[in-house]
């Protein structure tokens, strides 16, 4: 018996050697093969970073240098260390540009949101019958924000032909609103226009991420006799936060950038109550010829959208591992 056993282990332990030698043998090819393809693979990759270098990381670079100069028009840089970031957070002005900043992001960020996210969950429950209904309030997302800034001119104007005002004059007769050029309005009418053109992104995501919920579920709420709004509170809600934190996340960044539509419904004003930090910066670097001073003001934007994007993308680079 025991000479029948042995050399079936012998056999055996034999087979495994072999088969690990040549696992072995196709790991070590396998890396040959990686590492010559590296030469390869920069090659194709060195004109995307070469471009990105050129157009992103040199003008970051250039700008956070500027920032340490006091540039005035066609004058000598006179290197100020950290002045002109002192002198900004001492300037009244931009004090107030920052306090307009955050109202300006989180109004136009809540309101463009929420209205996506309920317009998502009440499309969900007839999906065919409000296609076209997203694809237009998409469309909206598309227009360029100086197309709906002029757009919006018409639609604000101060006199009653202006189409808000004429709407609100059947109700009142002789109504008449300077909407943008009174300070107590011209900032929240500045966020719903960002908010109009922003609805769409978030109606969409929100959109997919409901219709990924599995129908048994929903029939199965239906058969435990849930109405609409309790389907809509109780799961639609909680199953879709995954698109609405994305759409949370651009919608930020885009409110925190803004300057198109502000530059055209505004400039900035009327004295100064909707100049964000974006248009702060263009101001003071492209009007008053202050470049070190608007570098600051970029820089301390970028640290802004640093602080709102980098845990974001940190928490899906983890929820993706």
């Amino acid at each position: 018996m025991q000479n029948t056993v042995a050399p079936s282990a012998t056999a055996t332990d034999a087979e495994r050697s072999s088969r690990v030698a040549g696992e072995q043998r196709k790991l070590l090819a396998t890396r040959g093969r990686r590492i010559g393809d590296w030469p390869a693979a920069w090659l194709l990759i060195a004109p995307v970073i070469i471009l990105f270098g050129i157009s992103v990381v040199f003008p970051l670079l250039e700008t956070i240098r500027l920032s340490f100069f006091d540039i005035k028009g066609l004058g000598k840089p006179k290197y100020v260390e950290f002045g002109n970031y002192i002198r900004l957070f001492a300037d009244p002005a931009f004090r107030n540009t920052l306090s307009t900043t955050l109202i300006f992001t989180l109004a136009t960020t809540a309101v463009s949101v929420s209205i996506g996210w309920l317009l998502a969950m009440l499309c969900s429950f007839a999906p065919r019958q409000t296609a076209a209904f997203r694809v237009m309030i998409f469309c909206a997302f598309g227009i360029s924000e100086a197309v709906a800034g002029y757009m919006w001119i018409g639609i604000l104007r101060p006199d009653a032909g202006g189409l808000l005002n004429t709407v609100i004059g059947l109700f009142i007769p002789g109504f008449s609103h300077p909407w943008l050029g009174d300070a107590n309005t011209a900032l929240w009418a500045l966020v719903a226009t960002a908010s109009w053109g922003g609805v769409g992104l978030p109606l969409m995501l929100c959109f997919a991420s409901v219709q990924a919920i599995p129908r048994t579920v929903l029939e199965a709420a239906y058969l435990d006799g849930a109405t609409p709004t309790q389907i809509m509170s109780n799961i639609m809600a909680p199953l879709s936060l995954p698109g609405v934190r994305v759409a949370i996340f651009i919608n930020l960044l885009g409110a925190l950038r803004a300057f198109d539509i502000i530059f055209i419904l505004t400039g900035g004003g009327p004295v100064r109550a909707t100049e964000t930090v974006g248009y702060f910066m263009y101001r003071e670097s492209m009007t008053q010829f202050k470049l070190g001073y608007g570098a600051a003001a970029t820089v301390i934007l970028l640290v802004a959208v640093l602080i709102v994007s980098v845990p974001a993308i940190i928490q899906r680079t983890a929820g993706a591992r």
